[in-house]
């Protein structure tokens, strides 16, 4: 039977993957940790599993694809929303399998994409982690708070609609004010943001990364806006870092208003 991706692409493999290039940061953690020693290849940017030795190949946007090429993998993964479509078609053109992963809009899209890769490219019986994901983000919290989510500034950028980290914050009780958006990653002015804070919004939810925020840019920006710090990884990394970002994103909202 020939494997087709989340695009519907077919990903011709005669065998379980056992040669993988990663090519997005939260498939190296999930694939690594399901499977073991399979990985040859990860972007500098896949910083778990903390002990992961393998080649680099660059980054995610622009990775090295002759670096890729030379570790001769049997697959490479990536997502549809962190890759190139050319650097995808380059690798097939060369003969490699490349499964893409859908920007998932949920975090039981997310869970579902993962559980295809690992029981069909790979072949495993489902893992624990994705069990006890599932288990504990099943319930959606009332909501509590009515939040702005800065993902990037120079320029600001933010959580839109249908985003993974939108649907993460749901789920803790937390809404996104821009979720009602036409894109998934809006890109206001300040004075637009600052003005939520005067009409719909009262919290304001900054992630370590991709953009680093700190203490300095809530206060500095949004002088009259609370704001919390929360672990990027927990907010917009699908894979085992689920199980334990629930209660941990838990723990960074404010209990009351």
């Amino acid at each position: 039977m020939t494997l087709v991706d989340d695009l519907g692409e077919p990903v011709p493999l005669s065998s379980p993957a056992s040669r993988v290039v990663s090519l997005v940061p939260s498939l190296t953690e999930a694939v690594e940790l399901s499977a073991p020693g399979r990985l040859v290849g990860a972007t500098d940017y896949c910083t778990h599993p903390a002990d992961l030795d393998v080649p680099r190949v660059g980054g995610s946007k622009y990775p090295k694809l002759d670096r890729v090429l030379d570790l001769a993998p049997d697959l490479v993964l990536a997502n549809s929303e962190e890759n190139r479509p050319e650097d995808v078609e380059r690798l097939r053109a060369n003969g490699i399998p490349v499964w893409v992963m859908a920007a998932a809009a949920s975090v039981p899209a997310a869970l579902g994409s993962l559980r295809r890769i690992l029981t069909q490219a790979y072949e495993l019986d489902e893992p624990e982690w994705l069990v006890a994901a599932e288990e504990v983000w099943r319930e959606t919290r009332p909501v509590r708070f009515h939040a702005v989510v800065p993902v990037w500034r120079k320029p600001w950028i933010v959580l839109g609609r249908d985003t993974f980290g939108g649907d993460v914050l749901r789920r803790v009780g937390v809404a996104n004010v821009y979720a009602g958006s036409p894109e998934r990653y809006p890109r206001p002015e300040i004075e637009e943001l600052r003005a939520h804070f005067a009409a719909d919004a009262d919290l304001l939810v900054l992630p370590d990364e991709p953009y680093l925020f700190t203490e300095e840019d809530g206060p500095d920006h949004f002088p009259d806006a609370r704001y919390v710090l929360v672990s990027g990884r927990h907010l917009t990394w699908y894979g085992p870092s689920l199980v334990e970002a629930h209660e941990a994103l838990t723990a960074s909202i404010p209990s009351g208003p």
